[in-house]
């Protein structure tokens, strides 16, 4: 098993990943509407969604904290793995979202798909605190290992900031 996973934050469009997967900030019903979904599903095409509704009829749907695995459609990346983070507000969402990371990351280990990126889960509409958000991502990435890459990507440019900020946090505790 590989000890070492690269982990670095970086700003732009999850959907130009040309690594292994990109994780999909999904709800239950794996329906790509709006937000980081709905640009996967726009970049992947039709064979993205129709695929991850397949999913649903055969598995049901995906419980908060968990994350399921489809094709990529036209995506550069091989796979596309939806982890269903926590609205904020249901309660016990730092233990759900990384629950739903640390699920995202195993189903990507599973599938040896070694390079991974993945967004700020559960802080655009679902409301979950990007700076909480960011902590409790970080957290879980840098205790997960079989990976060689995990890339945090966000577009916008102040989400970045908090990422970049926690990292630094985080860094500076490590090393105390």
């Amino acid at each position: 098993m590989r000890r070492n996973t690269r982990i670095s934050v970086a700003q732009g469009d999850i959907t130009e990943f040309p690594g292994d997967a990109i994780v999909n900030a999904a709800n239950n019903r794996l329906a790509h509407g709006g937000g980081v979904a709905g640009a996967i599903a726009r970049r992947g095409g039709p064979s993205l969604q129709e695929e991850s509704d397949a999913w649903v009829r055969e598995h049901g749907e995906v419980p908060t904290g968990q994350a399921a695995i489809t094709g990529a459609g036209r995506l550069p990346a091989r796979k596309v793995i939806h982890a269903v983070g926590p609205v904020w507000g249901s309660g016990d969402e730092d233990r759900k979202l990384a629950a739903a990371v640390r699920s995202a990351l195993t189903l990507a280990r599973e599938h040896g798909l070694l390079r991974v990126s993945l967004p700020a889960i559960s802080s655009g509409i679902f409301g979950f605190p990007k700076d909480r958000c960011a902590r409790v991502i970080l957290e879980t990435v840098t205790s997960f290992r079989g990976l060689d890459e995990i890339r945090l990507c966000n577009l916008d440019d102040p989400t970045v900031r908090v990422f970049l900020a926690a990292a630094e946090r985080f860094r500076a505790a490590a090393s105390s």
